[in-house]
């Protein structure tokens, strides 16, 4: 089954059509609710159960440091990128080579990928 991402407001308009050209449904904060705090975003994504897609390292400490309530998964892209779709098209790559999302903290940088089970 394909994930169901949640784009969080710092996620690029671009690489949510990226996703939704793939097939993939995807909401945007940007769209919903621009401005929501980091904890209503993990909230939202709890009761929908969807995967967050993100450039904010603060859903780490969300998690692991203070133990909120866990999503489906967290995508955190940790890299400059030249165009705004390139993450959408990175995670796609990835994701093509069976990468797991769900039921992970998945962080994306310049060097590949780490994951971490939530």
């Amino acid at each position: 089954m394909k994930p169901v991402f949640l784009a969080n407001e710092n996620y690029p308009r671009s690489s949510v059509f990226v996703l939704k050209n793939a097939g993939f449904a995807v909401e945007s904060i940007a769209e919903m609710s621009p401005g929501i705090a980091d904890s209503e975003v993990l909230a939202l994504a709890c009761n929908k159960s969807m995967v967050i897609l993100t450039f904010d390292r603060d859903y780490g400490e969300l998690l692991f440091k203070y133990r909120q309530s866990r999503p489906a998964g967290v995508v955190y892209f940790r890299t400059g990128l030249e165009t705004p779709e390139q993450s959408g098209l990175i995670l796609l790559a990835h994701m093509q080579r069976d990468l797991t999302i769900v039921g992970f903290f998945t962080v994306i940088d310049q060097h590949g990928v780490r994951q971490r089970p939530l």
